[in-house]
């Protein structure tokens, strides 16, 4: 037995029991999966910069 606890719910289950890891439920697993799909996690990430055009691009290497 390799005890967890679901990530939305906190419920103690069984992991090597459940048919949908890394939740306890299909519910626990639909509720993460609406919370991706509406935006409410994200990854970081940094917008790129935008450079006109022409521009050197080795330019964002030089010390100054």
């Amino acid at each position: 037995m390799a005890p967890m606890r679901c990530s939305i719910c906190g419920r103690a289950f069984d992991s090597e029991q459940s048919q949908t890891m890394p939740f306890c439920s299909q519910r626990c697993k639909d509720i993460d999966r609406n919370r991706w799909l509406n935006e409410e996690y994200g990854l970081p990430w940094e917008p790129a910069v935008e450079r006109p055009e022409g521009a050197d691009p080795s330019a964002d290497n030089r010390g100054g």
